[in-house]
């Protein structure tokens, strides 16, 4: 949570039991009802929670989607977020028929933008001063718009 604070709203304070059950409740409607597709990163043993992922921001009318990712610091610098962002980019163009994917991240978070770099997407656009800090409102803050069409 920590190193997640600088980059994500949502992490701002720690759930606690209730609040993450209902956090994990409502992903699950989403994902039922197809409006957000979020994805658990576990070991490859699978005894282990080790991140999050999938697809948000859904417009199923285009289609298209943003991929979102995140990792649990005992595990960064591994590679996973790169392996589960270019598994969701194959199968999202070819298994879901996306027409575009994007990925999105705060200009000043490179170890995120190296991501998309990677995996071939194009940066679209640096959207200046498009959001607040997610750990200081009173700062503002650029995006990086990557994207990957079909």
């Amino acid at each position: 949570m920590p190193e997640l604070r600088r980059w994500m709203v949502w992490a701002q304070k720690p759930l606690d039991l209730p609040g993450t059950a209902e956090n994990l409740r409502a992903a699950a409607e989403r994902f039922a009802t197809r409006e957000e597709l979020r994805l658990l990163v576990w070991t490859a043993d699978g005894r282990e929670l080790i991140g999050s992922s999938g697809y948000h921001a859904l417009d199923w009318r285009v289609p298209k989607a943003e991929i979102g990712y995140w990792i649990a610091s005992a595990h960064t610098g591994h590679g996973h977020a790169q392996e589960v962002a270019g598994a969701l980019t194959g199968f999202g163009l070819n298994g879901l028929g996306f027409r575009r994917i994007e990925i999105r991240c705060d200009a000043a978070n490179a170890r995120s933008a190296r991501i998309p770099r990677a995996l071939g997407y194009t940066l679209d656009a640096t959207l200046r001063n498009d959001a607040v800090a997610a750990d200081d409102p009173a700062q503002l803050r650029d995006t990086l718009v990557f994207s990957m069409t079909r």
